[in-house]
């Protein structure tokens, strides 16, 4: 070893780090972690750019995204019009929308995770091969075998 020759030692923490890491469990998590944010922008676009809409259309019209309340400062068209000026706002539509994206994403997480459990339990349900006999089972068949030519 390099490091041994120079009179370099690593930390102990460091190999225990580098088991933590490698752990099946935590590389897992961060590839959940990569593809959830992934996720989150189809997630985002959806909500703003398809139900937004339509939810806008079907009451009359309305943009989630330019309903707040205005506290301090003019009283502006738009939010963006609303923030650029200063004012202190409410912002309404963007808390729906936030709520909207929430409850998507927990529809498809559970969708997903009951179809994968589905898909585990039928991989579970296909019959096991039956167990190898134990030796103890072998003798004892063996000694059923011989009682019962006995017999005959």
């Amino acid at each position: 070893m390099a490091d041994d020759k120079k009179g370099l030692h690593a930390p102990s923490w460091v190999g225990e780090f580098k088991a933590f890491v490698m752990r099946g469990n935590v590389v897992d998590l961060a590839v959940g972690v990569i593809i959830g944010a992934s996720f989150t922008g189809i997630v985002n676009s959806l909500v703003k750019d398809v139900f937004n809409p339509l939810i806008g259309l079907a009451i009359g019209g309305i943009d989630f995204s330019n309903l707040f309340v205005t506290l301090k400062g003019p009283h502006l068209a738009t939010l963006a019009e609303a923030q650029k000026a200063g004012a202190v706002t409410i912002n309404l539509g963007l808390f729906i929308n936030a709520v909207i994206q929430f409850l998507i994403t927990a529809l498809v997480i559970f969708w997903l995770i009951k179809a994968l459990t589905r898909m585990h339990v039928r991989e579970d349900a296909k019959p096991a091969a039956p167990p190898e006999p134990t030796k103890t089972e072998i003798l004892l068949q063996q000694i059923r075998d011989e009682l019962a030519s006995r017999r005959v």
